[in-house]
């Protein structure tokens, strides 16, 4: 029995985890219209964690972890437009969907950093 409950817990996290990333990969911001928003003054957020940032980041992002978004959101001014992203589109769907639901008014998911 408890083989059995192992796998179907495991089998539901992975349904889970492919639905979540299918389901953000629809909502994401075309790197063309991203280009445009940041050029028109939005935030280029990059939400990898710090160590990554520092390895290489796209010119002109700020640098704000999603595992420290919560503290760190009145760094961050709801009136701009935010266009974000991190490595895989994962952790930019999740910061995209807290920032949404904190007041931001426009918020882009570009996905991973290799779209821009």
């Amino acid at each position: 029995m408890p083989n059995d409950l192992l796998t179907w817990i495991l089998g539901a996290l992975t349904l889970f985890i492919i639905v979540r990333y299918f389901m953000a990969k629809r909502a994401r911001i075309t790197s063309e219209a991203a280009h445009e928003k940041v050029a028109a003054g939005a935030l280029l957020l990059d939400v990898r964690s710090e160590a990554e940032f520092r390895s290489g980041s796209i010119v002109g992002a700020k640098n704000v972890p999603v595992s420290s978004l919560g503290q760190r959101i009145d760094e961050l001014d709801k009136a701009r437009p935010v266009v974000v992203f991190c490595a895989s589109g994962m952790r930019s769907a999740s910061a995209a969907g807290y920032l949404k639901r904190n007041g931001f008014k426009e918020v882009h998911d570009l996905g991973p950093a290799s779209a821009w």
